[in-house]
C-alpha cells in the first residue's frame, strides 16, 4: 500500500494499481465526482492527478460509488476498455462487498438478514416499500452485531445486492439508523460523520481473472461508543 498527498484531505491511501484498475481507501466528507457545476476537490480529482504523474494522458473512470460522508474501499479503471468491462460485468465480478456501521440501540438479535424492497422519491431519499411498488428493487444486506453498548450496535453488513442507500434506508427501517445519519432518521451524531465505512472489496480482475481482496480498517472511533 501507497500513500500520497491529497490535497487539504491529507493522505489518500492508494491499496492497489496496475495498468487496468486503482483502488484507494476514500475518505470521509469527500465526494468521488463533484455536483454539476461544483468546483468542490474530489477524490476522482485526486486520483486523476495522481495517475498523470506517470501518464499526462491518463484518466481515471467511475466504476461504482460511495456517498460522500461514506469512507472506505473504492475501486476505479484506468482506462475505457476497464470502464467497459467493469460496468458492464460489476455485479458477476463482484464475489464480496462488506461494510461496518455504528447503529443507534441494542439489537434483539445477534445477526439477520434484511430482505425489502426499495423505491426512491424524486428527492433522492431511498424507502422501504411494499413488494410490486412501482420501480421497486429487491435489496438484500446480511448483517451481525460485532460489538453492542448501552446506545449503540457495531455492526457488520454484508451486500448481497448494491441498491442506492441500501444499508441506510434497510438500517433506518428496522428502527436503528447509522449514526449521524440525520436524512434517515438518526437522532445523534457522536463523530461528526456518517458512521459507515466499506471495509472489504473482493472481486475479480476485469481482464486476469485473480480473485483479489482489497480491505480498509474501520475507524477506531466506532468502537469508543460500543462500551457498556
Amino acid at each position: 500500500m501507497t500513500t500520497r498527498q491529497g490535497g487539504h484531505w491529507g493522505k489518500i491511501d492508494y491499496l492497489y494499481e496496475d495498468r487496468d484498475i486503482i483502488v484507494v481507501s476514500k475518505p470521509v466528507g469527500l465526494a468521488v465526482i463533484a455536483p454539476e457545476g461544483s468546483r468542490v476537490k474530489t477524490l476522482y480529482d485526486i486520483v486523476t492527478d495522481h495517475m498523470k504523474r506517470e501518464n499526462p494522458h491518463e484518466r481515471p473512470a467511475v466504476v461504482h460509488r460511495l456517498d460522500r460522508d461514506t469512507s472506505g474501499v473504492m475501486m476505479f479503471a484506468k482506462s475505457a476498455k476497464g470502464k467497459k468491462v467493469l460496468m458492464s460485468r460489476w455485479n458477476e465480478l463482484v464475489r464480496e462487498r462488506v461494510y461496518v456501521a455504528l447503529a443507534e440501540g441494542a439489537f434483539r438479535e445477534e445477526s439477520g438478514i434484511f430482505d425489502s424492497w426499495l423505491v426512491e422519491n424524486r428527492a433522492g431519499t431511498v424507502y422501504v416499500a411494499k413488494e410490486g411498488t412501482r420501480g421497486a428493487l429487491r435489496a438484500i444486506t446480511a448483517w451481525r452485531v460485532l460489538r453492542e453498548g448501552r446506545h449503540y450496535s457495531l455492526l457488520e453488513l454484508r451486500l448481497e445486492t448494491g441498491r442506492k442507500h441500501q444499508i441506510r434506508a434497510q438500517l433506518s427501517a428496522a428502527g436503528h439508523p447509522v449514526a449521524g445519519d440525520a436524512r434517515y432518521g438518526a437522532h445523534s451524531n457522536p463523530l461528526g460523520r456518517l458512521c459507515l465505512h466499506a471495509m472489504i472489496l473482493t472481486i475479480e480482475h476485469p481482464f486476469t481473472g485473480q480473485i483479489m481482496r482489497f480491505e480498509s480498517p474501520f475507524p477506531d472511533e466506532f468502537l469508543s461508543f460500543c462500551t457498556k
